[in-house]
């Protein structure tokens, strides 16, 4: 798949521009949404998605509209996987909901960035090392005899600070309180940051565990660069509004936790039986040589 510059440039600056427009238009006044609100920008963002992958399809054929679609899929059931963990860290910092919306969207924001990182990473790997489809299988496989093994997700779990938010209590000063929507804040004479940024690092902190599950499954579909990119951002860009809209159904989603084991499952075979016949070729290859 040939993908000009100008149509990557255009792509990126469309995402940017919608997260921009998220943070002027919804976050950069604290309110909670409205589940009528939740629902109409959800669907927007669905609708924008499923344009993207005609257009795809549009111009590129069924192939690669397929792996764009099977590649939104996965990364948006995927999120709503994550949202469990959203909505521990939401309970353990108590923060407001009118405060939820700025958390979730920087927090997005921030894995937006983070799995661009990943995703040319992978892509290098793959194009350099073709026994990476190992790692990736055997990882996708192990988190899918995980994901079996957890059992769904319940409310009454606690979320666990890691070594990351530990150190940042330790080293920089902190209130108790929420400041309003800020996050940072001068008390004394003294700069502090809020529970808010130290929420917000939770959610960018256990982002990186979301990537490291996430890039390796849709490079099991697609092996395009400009795919496995537009689809987690299409994937992500809708995840804030998602996560006010079933909020209250999370605890009743008991069997998410088996249908990823079994869409995991299936990647990572697949991406070993890909690296197989990868070995396979190049030592034919080699042989004839």
């Amino acid at each position: 798949m040939d993908v000009p510059f100008w149509v990557w440039a255009l792509t990126i600056g469309a995402i940017v521009g919608m997260l921009v427009f998220d943070f002027v238009g919804h976050v950069r006044t604290p309110h909670a949404p409205t589940l009528r609100e939740s629902a109409t920008w959800s669907a927007v963002y669905v609708g924008i998605a499923l344009v993207f992958g005609l257009l795809v399809l549009w111009f590129s054929g069924g192939q690669y509209a397929g792996e764009y679609f099977a590649g939104y899929i996965t990364e948006k059931s995927l999120s709503v996987d994550n949202l469990f963990v959203f909505v521990l860290i939401m309970a353990s910092f108590a923060v407001p909901r009118e405060l939820q919306q700025k958390v979730l969207l920087f927090g997005i924001a921030f894995a937006l960035a983070l799995r661009t990182v990943f995703i040319v990473i992978g892509a290098a790997a793959i194009e350099q090392f073709s026994w990476i489809f190992y790692v990736f299988g055997g990882f996708l496989i192990w988190t899918a005899v995980a994901q079996a093994r957890s059992g769904g997700h319940s409310h009454d779990e606690e979320f666990k600070e890691n070594s990351v938010l530990r150190l940042a209590r330790r080293v920089l000063p902190t209130t108790q309180d929420y400041h309003s929507d800020r996050m940072v804040t001068t008390i004394d004479g003294k700069r502090h940051i809020t529970p808010l940024a130290i929420a917000l690092l939770a959610i960018a902190s256990a982002d990186i565990l979301f990537a490291v599950d996430s890039i390796p499954a849709i490079f099991g579909l697609t092996e395009e660069t400009y795919l496995v990119f537009t689809a987690n951002a299409f994937a992500l860009l809708g995840l804030r509004q998602l996560f006010f809209l079933i909020d209250g159904l999370l605890d009743r989603l008991v069997y998410l936790s088996y249908g990823l084991a079994v869409i995991l499952g299936f990647i990572g075979v697949k991406l070993l039986i890909h690296a197989l016949h990868e070995t396979s070729c190049r030592s034919s290859t080699a042989g004839n040589t």
